[in-house]
């Protein structure tokens, strides 16, 4: 009860008086530093996120199928081999989702329904993971765990509910290490109808940021490799009879752990061991990218001076990256889709592997930005420097404000 009456107390203080006078005055202060900066759209107000120690469970049950009446997303992915290009005289055999990378962006509102028609075009088999949606064990997209994985020319229908709201991904789950590499990854958009973040900045551009990183050599070695197998891959997914084998023979598919351990007793060869693999090829990423293409062929973001944007970062590679933002402090606002319950203001912000990462970025210093993993290596282009994972914040109305130096383009500084 004290404490409750402390509160009370402060709050009638803050309610008037002096806490009143110094409020008003803070706010008129903010409010003249957003006129000078160009920005006449409503100022900011407060920040709600409850604790929920029940948040994390689904809004709807997964297992349910759409009613009439419900809006149900149709989309047709194609999975193909297509040449992807990062730069000039930079490009890697790639799958691709639609024949980009990264896949085509799907946005959504929340509790909608999605439906996805997966066709493989490709001598290799593939599957689509919903990574941070809330699906049914079937429409998961882990072969052999929920599903077999999808052969040449078949397809696969995936049909989830769209939830939780926030920023997550989709990629391929047969044989991460090769096919996320190549290209089969793409952003998933779940918009929320009370979207906590546009309440507190108001933003007015809205852009997504795929971070990934290859090892070309890497890829074009297993793309070979794959290619030679496509008639067997292509055979196997005719037959289910051969698919639902399980033997050691069949690229070392299992039915359990125990059958495992029975063929190795009876003599047959993991591919790990080195009497099969021979020398270990460690993967070594020579070039990384944002949206699929390296400095300085990444795009833009553009701002204006008191304009409030929203960038989501998405790491769908195999390394963590570190984006740093010159000029500028920025909110991190979202971690994981979910809103954290205290932004953080930061310059330098982490972005580990199969995590989303939502900033909101003010513009308050008119320029031409830096915005860049802060890791050395990942500012390559094969080992040339500058180059990779780099990007420009553009200010729209920079020469109005006074900034005129022109950029320059360079790779080899």
């Amino acid at each position: 009860m004290n404490n409750l009456s402390r509160r009370s107390v402060i709050r009638s203080l803050l309610a008037g008086g002096t806490g009143a006078i110094l409020g008003s005055s803070s706010t008129d202060a903010a409010a003249q530093t957003k006129r000078e900066m160009g920005y006449n759209g409503p100022l900011p107000t407060d920040w709600s996120i409850p604790f929920d120690p029940a948040a994390t469970r689904p809004r709807w049950y997964p297992r349910d199928l759409p009613t009439p009446g419900e809006v149900v997303h149709e989309y047709h992915i194609e999975v193909l081999l297509t040449p992807h290009e990062m730069l000039p005289m930079a490009h890697f055999p790639a799958y691709t989702y639609n024949g980009t990378v990264p896949g085509p962006e799907l946005r959504v509102k929340e509790g909608e329904w999605v439906k996805v028609n997966l066709l493989n075009k490709t001598h290799d088999f593939h599957t689509i993971h919903w990574h941070g949606v809330d699906v049914e064990c079937e429409m998961d997209g882990v072969p052999f765990g929920t599903q077999y994985p999808v052969g040449y020319n078949q397809t696969f229908q995936y049909l989830f509910r769209a939830q939780p709201a926030g920023t997550h991904f989709y990629h391929c789950h047969q044989m991460t290490n090769l096919h996320v590499q190549a290209g089969l990854y793409g952003a998933i958009i779940i918009e929320s109808a009370d979207d906590p973040v546009r309440r507190q900045f108001p933003y007015t551009r809205d852009y997504t940021m795929v971070l990934s990183e290859v090892d070309t050599n890497f890829v074009e070695q297993q793309m070979n490799e794959m290619q030679l197998m496509g008639a067997q891959m292509d055979y196997m997914s005719r037959s289910p009879a051969m698919m639902s084998k399980m033997s050691g023979e069949m690229m070392g598919w299992f039915a359990s752990k125990e059958a495992f351990l029975a063929a190795i007793k009876s003599g047959w060869i993991p591919p790990y061991a080195s009497s099969m693999a021979g020398k270990f090829r460690q993967i070594n990423p020579n070039f990384f990218m944002i949206n699929g293409k390296s400095y300085p062929m990444a795009e833009h973001v553009r701002i204006r001076r008191g304009e409030f944007i929203r960038i989501r970062l998405i790491g769908a590679g195999m390394m963590p990256h570190f984006m740093h933002l010159h000029g500028h402090n920025f909110w991190h606002v979202c971690q994981d889709g979910a809103p954290l319950q205290s932004p953080m203001q930061m310059n330098t912000i982490p972005v580990f592997p199969g995590t989303t990462c939502d900033i909101i970025v003010e513009g308050t210093n008119p320029g031409n930005w830096h915005f860049h993993d802060h890791s050395d290596l990942c500012l390559t282009n094969n080992g040339a420097s500058p180059g990779g994972m780099m990007t420009m914040l553009m200010y729209d109305d920079a020469v109005e404000a006074g900034f005129t130096f022109q950029e320059v383009l360079t790779l080899n500084s």
